[in-house]
Protein backbone atom coordinates (compact mmCIF):
# COMPACT_ATOMS: atom_id res chain seq x y z
CA UNK A 1 0.00 0.00 0.00
CA UNK A 2 0.98 3.68 -0.22
CA UNK A 3 -0.42 6.12 2.40
CA UNK A 4 -0.93 9.72 2.07
CA UNK A 5 1.08 12.55 3.63
CA UNK A 6 -0.91 14.30 6.94
CA UNK A 7 0.34 16.38 9.81
CA UNK A 8 1.00 14.05 12.84
CA UNK A 9 -1.49 14.94 15.55
CA UNK A 10 1.03 15.20 18.03
CA UNK A 11 3.71 18.07 18.03
CA UNK A 12 4.42 21.03 15.64
CA UNK A 13 5.88 20.39 12.22
CA UNK A 14 9.71 20.77 11.92
CA UNK A 15 10.40 20.72 15.81
CA UNK A 16 11.36 17.60 17.79
CA UNK A 17 9.08 16.59 20.45
CA UNK A 18 9.81 17.74 23.86
CA UNK A 19 8.73 15.88 27.48
CA UNK A 20 5.42 17.55 26.72
CA UNK A 21 5.07 16.06 23.66
CA UNK A 22 6.36 12.36 24.42
CA UNK A 23 3.70 12.69 27.59
CA UNK A 24 0.77 13.31 25.33
CA UNK A 25 1.80 10.44 23.20
CA UNK A 26 2.12 8.53 25.97
CA UNK A 27 -1.28 8.98 27.49
CA UNK A 28 -3.05 7.94 24.22
CA UNK A 29 -1.48 4.12 24.07
CA UNK A 30 -3.87 1.51 25.21
CA UNK A 31 -3.44 -1.66 26.11
CA UNK A 32 -5.13 -4.25 23.51
CA UNK A 33 -3.86 -7.72 24.57
CA UNK A 34 -2.26 -9.64 27.77
CA UNK A 35 2.09 -10.65 27.42
CA UNK A 36 0.98 -12.58 30.87
CA UNK A 37 -1.80 -14.62 28.55
CA UNK A 38 -0.77 -14.27 24.92
CA UNK A 39 3.02 -15.58 26.05
CA UNK A 40 4.10 -15.90 29.69
CA UNK A 41 2.08 -19.20 30.05
CA UNK A 42 3.06 -20.18 26.96
CA UNK A 43 6.62 -19.82 27.63
CA UNK A 44 5.25 -21.28 31.22
CA UNK A 45 4.43 -24.97 29.48
CA UNK A 46 7.35 -24.84 27.66
CA UNK A 47 9.19 -24.86 31.07
CA UNK A 48 8.47 -28.77 30.91
CA UNK A 49 10.91 -29.60 28.09
CA UNK A 50 13.00 -26.58 27.63
CA UNK A 51 15.01 -23.99 30.71
CA UNK A 52 13.03 -21.32 31.24
CA UNK A 53 15.33 -18.13 32.71
CA UNK A 54 14.14 -14.33 33.29
CA UNK A 55 16.63 -12.16 31.60
CA UNK A 56 15.61 -8.83 32.79
CA UNK A 57 12.14 -6.56 33.90
CA UNK A 58 11.23 -3.89 32.51
CA UNK A 59 9.30 -0.97 34.75
CA UNK A 60 6.97 1.27 33.01
CA UNK A 61 4.79 2.58 36.54
CA UNK A 62 1.97 1.32 36.73
CA UNK A 63 3.42 -1.95 34.78
CA UNK A 64 6.21 -3.87 35.30
CA UNK A 65 7.59 -7.06 32.95
CA UNK A 66 9.84 -9.82 33.18
CA UNK A 67 11.23 -10.67 30.04
CA UNK A 68 12.06 -14.33 29.77
CA UNK A 69 14.15 -16.57 27.18
CA UNK A 70 13.97 -20.40 26.76
CA UNK A 71 16.98 -22.35 26.01
CA UNK A 72 17.91 -25.80 25.33
CA UNK A 73 17.96 -27.87 28.62
CA UNK A 74 20.66 -30.53 26.83
CA UNK A 75 23.04 -27.19 26.62
CA UNK A 76 26.90 -28.74 25.02
CA UNK A 77 29.56 -26.25 25.13
CA UNK A 78 30.88 -28.29 21.99
CA UNK A 79 27.90 -27.32 20.31
CA UNK A 80 26.99 -24.46 18.35
CA UNK A 81 24.71 -21.61 19.45
CA UNK A 82 21.27 -20.27 17.75
CA UNK A 83 19.65 -17.70 18.50
CA UNK A 84 16.07 -16.52 17.66
CA UNK A 85 14.23 -13.33 18.59
CA UNK A 86 10.99 -11.91 18.47
CA UNK A 87 8.70 -8.72 19.39
CA UNK A 88 11.73 -6.89 19.32
CA UNK A 89 8.60 -4.42 17.62
CA UNK A 90 5.80 -5.75 19.69
CA UNK A 91 3.28 -4.96 17.45
CA UNK A 92 4.66 -7.58 15.12
CA UNK A 93 2.31 -10.16 16.38
CA UNK A 94 4.19 -13.01 13.97
CA UNK A 95 7.62 -12.49 15.14
CA UNK A 96 6.36 -13.50 18.80
CA UNK A 97 3.57 -16.11 18.15
CA UNK A 98 6.20 -17.45 14.98
CA UNK A 99 8.74 -17.90 17.59
CA UNK A 100 6.64 -19.52 20.01
CA UNK A 101 5.72 -21.92 17.74
CA UNK A 102 9.03 -22.59 16.59
CA UNK A 103 9.48 -23.66 20.42
CA UNK A 104 6.60 -25.19 20.55
CA UNK A 105 6.36 -27.34 17.31
CA UNK A 106 9.95 -27.83 15.70
CA UNK A 107 12.83 -26.84 18.17
CA UNK A 108 12.79 -30.33 19.35
CA UNK A 109 14.34 -31.19 16.02
CA UNK A 110 17.67 -29.57 16.36
CA UNK A 111 17.66 -31.24 20.16
CA UNK A 112 21.41 -32.62 20.21
CA UNK A 113 22.81 -30.46 17.56
CA UNK A 114 22.79 -26.78 18.20
CA UNK A 115 22.46 -25.32 21.96
CA UNK A 116 19.43 -23.01 21.15
CA UNK A 117 18.07 -19.61 22.44
CA UNK A 118 15.18 -18.01 22.30
CA UNK A 119 13.69 -14.73 23.48
CA UNK A 120 10.73 -14.64 22.09
CA UNK A 121 9.15 -11.30 22.85
CA UNK A 122 11.86 -8.76 23.63
CA UNK A 123 9.51 -5.47 24.11
CA UNK A 124 6.14 -6.75 26.00
CA UNK A 125 5.11 -2.97 26.76
CA UNK A 126 4.69 -2.58 22.77
CA UNK A 127 3.19 -5.94 22.56
CA UNK A 128 0.63 -5.03 25.08
CA UNK A 129 -0.25 -1.93 23.22
CA UNK A 130 0.12 -3.34 19.54
CA UNK A 131 3.41 -0.56 19.28
CA UNK A 132 6.72 -0.87 17.56
CA UNK A 133 8.24 1.69 20.50
CA UNK A 134 8.93 1.25 23.97
CA UNK A 135 6.86 3.54 26.92
CA UNK A 136 9.82 6.37 25.80
CA UNK A 137 9.17 6.48 22.56
CA UNK A 138 12.33 4.38 21.59
CA UNK A 139 12.67 1.94 18.75
CA UNK A 140 14.48 -0.74 20.54
CA UNK A 141 15.69 -1.84 16.96
CA UNK A 142 17.63 0.78 16.58
CA UNK A 143 19.04 0.98 20.13
CA UNK A 144 20.74 -2.29 20.02
CA UNK A 145 24.48 -0.49 21.14
CA UNK A 146 26.52 0.61 23.95
CA UNK A 147 24.92 2.56 27.14
CA UNK A 148 21.52 1.54 25.15
CA UNK A 149 18.75 4.30 25.74
CA UNK A 150 16.08 1.07 25.78
CA UNK A 151 16.42 -1.53 28.45
CA UNK A 152 14.63 -4.11 26.07
CA UNK A 153 17.66 -3.99 24.06
CA UNK A 154 19.89 -3.43 26.38
CA UNK A 155 18.61 -6.40 28.56
CA UNK A 156 19.32 -8.73 25.38
CA UNK A 157 22.23 -7.66 24.78
CA UNK A 158 23.04 -8.52 28.44
CA UNK A 159 21.65 -12.33 28.01
CA UNK A 160 23.55 -12.80 24.57
CA UNK A 161 27.10 -11.44 26.15
CA UNK A 162 28.58 -14.74 27.70
CA UNK A 163 27.54 -16.43 24.40
CA UNK A 164 29.68 -14.35 21.75
CA UNK A 165 31.79 -15.97 19.43
CA UNK A 166 29.98 -18.67 19.48
CA UNK A 167 27.02 -18.11 17.96
CA UNK A 168 26.51 -19.99 14.60
CA UNK A 169 22.99 -18.16 13.84
CA UNK A 170 20.72 -15.26 14.19
CA UNK A 171 17.47 -15.25 13.30
CA UNK A 172 15.33 -12.18 13.83
CA UNK A 173 11.58 -12.26 13.83
CA UNK A 174 9.74 -9.01 12.32
CA UNK A 175 6.96 -8.30 10.17
CA UNK A 176 6.21 -4.97 8.05
CA UNK A 177 2.58 -3.72 8.10
CA UNK A 178 0.36 -1.11 6.39
CA UNK A 179 0.66 0.46 9.87
CA UNK A 180 4.45 1.38 9.59
CA UNK A 181 2.77 3.59 6.84
CA UNK A 182 -0.28 5.39 8.69
CA UNK A 183 1.07 5.44 11.88
CA UNK A 184 4.93 4.45 12.76
CA UNK A 185 6.89 6.67 10.33
CA UNK A 186 4.57 9.91 10.18
CA UNK A 187 5.43 9.62 14.27
CA UNK A 188 9.08 8.99 14.19
CA UNK A 189 9.04 12.04 11.76
CA UNK A 190 6.82 14.16 14.15
CA UNK A 191 9.15 12.67 16.98
CA UNK A 192 12.70 14.09 15.68
CA UNK A 193 11.01 16.86 13.85
CA UNK A 194 11.42 16.20 9.88
CA UNK A 195 9.00 15.31 7.09
CA UNK A 196 7.66 12.02 6.31
CA UNK A 197 7.76 11.16 2.63
CA UNK A 198 5.02 8.31 1.83
CA UNK A 199 6.37 4.92 0.42
CA UNK A 200 5.31 1.34 -0.59
CA UNK A 201 4.30 -1.36 1.72
CA UNK A 202 5.90 -4.45 -0.10
CA UNK A 203 2.86 -7.25 -0.08
CA UNK A 204 4.67 -10.13 0.74
CA UNK A 205 7.95 -11.92 2.48
CA UNK A 206 11.34 -10.55 2.72
CA UNK A 207 14.61 -10.89 4.27
CA UNK A 208 17.09 -8.13 5.24
CA UNK A 209 20.15 -9.51 5.11
CA UNK A 210 23.93 -7.88 6.55
CA UNK A 211 25.77 -5.36 4.57
CA UNK A 212 28.88 -5.79 6.77
CA UNK A 213 28.45 -9.59 6.11
CA UNK A 214 26.10 -10.97 3.10
CA UNK A 215 25.57 -14.59 2.98
CA UNK A 216 23.44 -14.34 -0.28
CA UNK A 217 23.38 -18.64 -0.40
CA UNK A 218 21.61 -18.80 3.20
CA UNK A 219 19.52 -15.82 2.74
CA UNK A 220 18.18 -17.65 -0.76
CA UNK A 221 17.62 -21.06 1.38
CA UNK A 222 15.56 -19.51 3.44
CA UNK A 223 13.28 -17.65 0.66
CA UNK A 224 13.01 -20.76 -1.31
CA UNK A 225 11.68 -22.30 2.15
CA UNK A 226 9.05 -19.93 3.13
CA UNK A 227 8.29 -19.41 -0.73
CA UNK A 228 6.03 -22.97 -0.24
CA UNK A 229 4.46 -21.14 2.65
CA UNK A 230 3.32 -17.66 1.36
CA UNK A 231 4.94 -15.66 -1.36
CA UNK A 232 7.53 -13.57 -1.61
CA UNK A 233 7.67 -10.06 -2.28
CA UNK A 234 8.23 -8.71 -5.53
CA UNK A 235 10.32 -5.24 -5.88
CA UNK A 236 8.85 -1.99 -7.27
CA UNK A 237 9.32 -0.07 -10.37
CA UNK A 238 13.04 1.16 -8.78
CA UNK A 239 14.17 -2.65 -8.41
CA UNK A 240 13.61 -2.09 -4.33
CA UNK A 241 12.23 -2.99 -1.38
CA UNK A 242 11.25 -0.03 1.28
CA UNK A 243 13.90 1.91 -0.27
CA UNK A 244 16.78 -0.66 -0.39
CA UNK A 245 17.98 -2.64 -3.52
CA UNK A 246 16.66 -6.06 -3.90
CA UNK A 247 19.81 -7.92 -4.45
CA UNK A 248 17.94 -11.39 -5.19
CA UNK A 249 14.34 -12.37 -4.95
CA UNK A 250 13.33 -10.84 -1.37
CA UNK A 251 16.11 -10.02 -0.23
CA UNK A 252 18.35 -6.86 0.72
CA UNK A 253 20.87 -5.17 2.36
CA UNK A 254 20.86 -3.17 5.69
CA UNK A 255 24.14 -1.91 7.62
CA UNK A 256 23.28 -3.88 10.78
CA UNK A 257 25.37 -2.59 13.74
CA UNK A 258 25.51 1.12 12.15
CA UNK A 259 21.52 1.36 12.78
CA UNK A 260 21.86 -0.66 15.79
CA UNK A 261 19.63 -3.72 14.71
CA UNK A 262 18.76 -6.68 16.87
CA UNK A 263 20.60 -8.77 13.83
CA UNK A 264 23.59 -7.36 14.44
CA UNK A 265 24.05 -8.15 18.02
CA UNK A 266 26.07 -11.63 18.06
CA UNK A 267 28.74 -11.57 15.19
CA UNK A 268 26.88 -14.81 14.15
CA UNK A 269 28.46 -15.74 10.76
CA UNK A 270 24.48 -16.11 9.66
CA UNK A 271 21.52 -13.88 10.55
CA UNK A 272 18.88 -12.61 9.20
CA UNK A 273 15.36 -10.63 9.50
CA UNK A 274 12.43 -12.24 8.34
CA UNK A 275 9.51 -9.34 7.30
CA UNK A 276 6.24 -10.64 6.93
CA UNK A 277 3.42 -8.68 5.73
CA UNK A 278 0.46 -9.92 7.79
CA UNK A 279 -1.86 -6.95 6.01
CA UNK A 280 -1.82 -9.10 2.43
CA UNK A 281 -4.99 -10.08 1.39
CA UNK A 282 -3.09 -13.23 0.26
CA UNK A 283 -2.07 -13.89 3.60
CA UNK A 284 -3.28 -15.57 6.74
CA UNK A 285 -2.30 -15.14 10.66
CA UNK A 286 -1.42 -18.99 10.13
CA UNK A 287 -0.03 -18.41 7.12
CA UNK A 288 2.51 -15.56 8.56
CA UNK A 289 3.07 -17.68 12.13
CA UNK A 290 4.05 -20.43 9.81
CA UNK A 291 6.35 -18.34 7.64
CA UNK A 292 8.52 -17.60 10.86
CA UNK A 293 8.68 -21.15 11.85
CA UNK A 294 9.38 -22.09 8.07
CA UNK A 295 12.62 -19.79 7.47
CA UNK A 296 14.07 -20.54 11.36
CA UNK A 297 14.30 -23.91 10.46
CA UNK A 298 15.47 -23.27 6.95
CA UNK A 299 18.19 -21.04 8.52
CA UNK A 300 19.13 -24.17 10.98
CA UNK A 301 19.20 -26.60 8.28
CA UNK A 302 21.29 -24.37 6.08
CA UNK A 303 24.19 -23.91 8.83
CA UNK A 304 24.15 -27.15 9.80
CA UNK A 305 24.63 -28.65 7.00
Amino acid sequence: MTATSAPYPIGTPGVPWGDAERALWLSRQVRHRSYIEDVVRRVERLGERFDVAEYGQLSYPPDQYRLYAVRSRDWRDDLPVVLVTGGVHGYETSGVHGALQFLEERAADYAGRINLLVAPCVSPWAYERIHRWNANAIDPNRSFRENSPAEESAALMRLIAPLRGRFLVHVDLHETTDTDETEFRPALAARDGKTSEPDIIPDGFYLVDDTENPQPEFQRAIIEAVSKVTHIAPADEKGQIIGSDVVSPGVIHYAMRKLGLCAGITGARYTTTTEVYPDSPRATPEQCNAAQVTAACAAIDFALR
